[in-house]
């Protein structure tokens, strides 16, 4: 029984009747005449047929020749249409993709970019975690971390996206019953909403004259920094909160930002993190490549 012609054989014994002979046909491939010749002779042998007549300058087809070689053309026109779909499927973001960022960030800055994102690749699933611990990314699954730092893993690569800028804010009332602070030492004489996940009650600050360290009095901290927004709003004291969190609040005027000149000396910086893989997905890539468009050069919270 005749075994079957591989692949190979049928490309060289298709090339060689397209051309008109071995030689042509060699300088197609990029192979010899002579491989040619011992190609086609073997897929004779394996197939136990004489599929070409040979004279010094041409080749044709024997009625067996002829059969085979239509469906051979038929079998690698296949072959390729397969090869395409598997690569183009490849490169195309498809399946779930996993992110994950702070509640916060989450819920106000990514959350409102997810529609035109899966508008634009529709075939992507997208599966949010929120959460404000730190999470090992590898461990449970995730495609993209959203985070205020970069990695110190190695396994992980991490794409910078935005300064997460911090202002010191209150509403216009508490202003108004309380007085604006001129000089970061005024603070002290004011109620500090303290979000303690990233302050304690020193604040401190880099400005105009140099450096200040400023020991806050406070009636009210907490580990979120939506809460401490709130009573911000509610004029219940001032607070040193992102420009993601607050930055459209100041620019409704619901808050008025204090000391612009003073920043905080921790520069931070808003990072997409994802693992380290030869071969990274493109729904990764495309999720990567997205918030770098929509949050570079500048941040939109901020415009």
């Amino acid at each position: 029984m005749a075994s079957a012609a591989s692949s190979v054989e049928m490309t060289v014994f298709v090339a060689a009747v397209d051309a008109g002979n071995f030689s042509a046909a060699a300088r197609i491939l990029g192979i010899t005449p002579s491989a040619v010749s011992k190609q086609i002779s073997r897929l004779e042998a394996r197939l136990g047929a004489r599929l070409l007549n040979r004279s010094t300058r041409r080749i044709s087809l024997t009625d067996v020749g002829r059969e085979f070689y239509e469906r051979s053309q038929s079998i690698l026109s296949d072959i390729d249409a397969a090869e395409r779909a598997v690569g183009d499927a490849s490169d195309r973001p498809r399946g779930r993709l996993r992110i994950t960022a702070s509640i916060s960030f989450g819920q106000r800055q990514i959350v409102p970019l997810i529609p035109e994102f899966v508008s634009r690749f529709p075939d992507v699933r997208v599966d949010v975690l929120f959460s404000d611990r730190m999470i090992n990314i590898v461990d449970e699954g995730i495609d993209v971390a959203v985070r205020v730092s970069a990695p110190a893993d190695s396994a992980l690569i991490a794409r910078r996206l935005v300064p997460d800028r911090r202002v010191i804010c209150a509403s216009p009332a508490y202003l108004r019953e309380h007085g604006m602070p001129a000089e970061p030492e005024d603070l002290a004489a004011h109620n500090a909403l303290i979000y303690s996940t990233v302050y304690s009650d020193t604040w401190r600050f880099d400005g105009p004259s140099g450096s200040r360290a400023v020991k806050v009095s406070s009636n009210f901290a907490a580990n979120s920094g939506e809460a401490v927004r709130d009573l911000a709003l509610r004029g219940f004291g001032i607070a040193r909160l992102a420009t993601f969190l607050v930055g459209p609040d100041i620019k409704a005027g619901r808050l008025t930002a204090i000391l612009p000149d003073w920043q905080d000396p921790q520069e931070n910086i808003i990072h997409a993190v994802y693992p380290s893989r030869r071969l990274v997905p493109p729904s990764t890539r495309a999720f990567v490549d997205f918030l770098a468009e929509k949050m570079t050069p500048a941040p939109p919270w901020e415009e």
